[in-house]
């Protein structure tokens, strides 16, 4: 199927008749991307799940004031990057425990996933990544794992180029002395 352009989704979505036509192409073309960028964070399947769903009735009731001054995807990937944080910081607080705590629940949660199929090295990456500070976590993964240049970066984090680079390089840094250590 042809990959239809964010300009003509915009473009249908302004019309009252095409608007669901069109959130149904943003969805065929994002929500993959946005599951995984998701549930990256998160671990847990049902909650990735209900943060994209979350993310998406954002994007359906603010895309028509879209200003149009980033790329779309950037734009849904902060929506979803805030919703995540939201979710953790709410987790954390409800729960009155520290981020330390937060990320060794997630990486049991990994642990114990029926829905993580990675193998054994993939396991110990992800656990590694968990024990990042939240912000390095999220630099590391849009870059690792979406392939993100550090100027789209930037327009989801509202960060520097200049520090998402350093925050990346100790995440890197980080995660290879843990799993140097595991050998």
């Amino acid at each position: 199927m042809k990959q239809v352009e964010d300009d003509e989704i915009l473009l249908k979505f302004s019309d009252e008749k095409t608007r669901n036509t069109a959130f149904n192409l943003l969805l065929t073309k994002y929500q993959q991307k946005i599951y995984w960028h998701v549930r990256r964070l998160v671990i847990d399947h049902d909650d990735a799940d209900d943060l994209v769903q979350d993310t998406f009735v954002k994007v359906w009731k603010n895309l028509g004031s879209f200003r149009n001054d980033s790329q779309l995807y950037t734009w849904i990937y902060r929506i979803a990057t805030n919703e995540c944080i939201t979710f953790l910081n709410k987790k954390r607080n409800k729960n009155n425990v520290s981020l330390e705590e937060i990320n060794t629940e997630l990486s049991e949660t990994l642990a114990a996933s029926t829905y993580f199929d990675g193998d054994k090295i993939e396991r110990k990456l992800q656990q590694a990544i968990l024990t990042l500070p939240e912000k390095q976590r999220i630099i590391f993964n849009m870059k690792y794992f979406d392939d993100m240049k550090y100027d789209e970066i930037s327009e989801v984090l509202g960060t520097s180029v200049g520090a998402l680079k350093a925050s990346f390089h100790i995440a890197v840094k980080k995660i290879e002395r843990i799993l140097s250590n595991e050998d």
